[in-house]
């Protein structure tokens, strides 16, 4: 039981490395092709992770060791 409490926090971080990646992503994309904006509708998630290649954080957290029962 102990042990499926640690994948709660580490959840959590990985979730808000994802947010604050995607974001960054976004604004360098804009920035590099001189757009202006956020680029949220020029970049949507689903382009940055199935194009760009950038990868998801929080899909790995089931795959560390104290997240498998």
């Amino acid at each position: 039981m102990g042990q499926l409490l640690l994948s709660g926090p580490v959840s959590k971080a990985y979730r808000a490395v994802d947010s604050h990646a995607t974001e960054r992503l976004r604004r360098w994309l804009c920035k590099k092709h001189k757009r202006p904006g956020q680029g949220t509708a020029r970049y949507p998630d689903e382009h940055l992770y199935d194009v760009l290649g950038l990868q998801r954080l929080s899909v790995r957290t089931c795959d560390l060791p104290w997240a498998k029962a």
